[in-house]
């Protein structure tokens, strides 16, 4: 069968929003390839979530707040794998009000910058194959205007900015720094918009040249790739799983 199966028996992975959506995707794929897996969350514990998130360590971090962020930090112990993940748009309404855009570059870019650096030393003592691993979650309004949400996208725009110089900054410690930019996925987030055709007949049909909208298992697919050896002499870029998006 044309499939690939990936083993992270004794990898150490902190996926941060995992509690649902493309983070949850991610985290279980790495947990179900044999890895020991913490997520984080906004609430007080992984009980207050519907989902069944047992698979999982849990630690709440408010990615806003740098001292939540510096906690989180502190209480790892052996990381080999990052994952940027949590964020969304709109965290104090406006994103063209100046408080609001603020707002989401601090959520967006400041926070996961934040988490990066103060995991640095964790990330330079892993001894996984092919090297530690930052993979930071970001977005199709990178690359295109994404008119609603300006704050939002600037952080994701960023974050590439920032993947790439932190990519050649740890070159040298053994610590790979990649993003992946979803196109449209399927989650609770955006499912309410998956029952509007006005939307869809634009989104899926005119700019998804392969004619579905894309899951959480697809993107989880891109990121174990690039946390894996198989991945070792790939670093700084931003694989797209958009299905074509990008080329309309």
């Amino acid at each position: 069968m044309n499939t690939a199966n990936f083993d992270f028996s004794g990898s150490n992975i902190l996926v941060t929003g995992g509690t649902a959506g493309i983070g949850n995707g991610i985290a279980t794929a790495f947990a179900s390839a044999g890895a020991s897996v913490t997520i984080t969350g906004t609430r007080s514990s992984a009980a207050d979530y519907d989902d069944d998130l047992s698979a999982f360590a849990y630690s709440q971090c408010q990615i806003r707040d740098p001292e939540s962020i510096d906690a989180l930090a502190a209480s790892l112990g052996e990381l080999d794998i990052l994952v940027n993940n949590a964020g969304g748009p709109y965290p104090d309404g406006d994103e063209y009000d100046p408080d609001g855009y603020i707002a989401s570059v601090t959520q967006n870019m400041f926070g996961p910058m934040r988490l990066t650096m103060k995991c640095y030393d964790k990330l330079k003592s892993s001894n996984a194959p092919g090297g530690a691993s930052v993979v930071t979650i970001v977005s199709m309004s990178a690359f295109r205007s994404a008119v609603f949400v300006p704050g939002y996208a600037s952080s994701k725009m960023g974050l590439i900015a920032l993947t790439m110089n932190l990519s050649r900054r740890w070159a040298a410690d053994g610590i790979r720094v990649n993003a992946v930019a979803p196109g449209l996925i399927d989650t609770r987030m955006t499912h309410p918009a998956m029952n509007i055709p006005e939307v869809m007949n634009v989104e899926i049909g005119f700019h998804t040249p392969l004619g579905r909208a894309g899951t959480p298992q697809d993107c989880a697919g891109a990121v174990l790739f690039l946390c894996t050896d198989a991945a070792s002499y790939i670093t700084g870029t931003s694989i797209a799983v958009d299905g074509g998006y990008l080329t309309v």
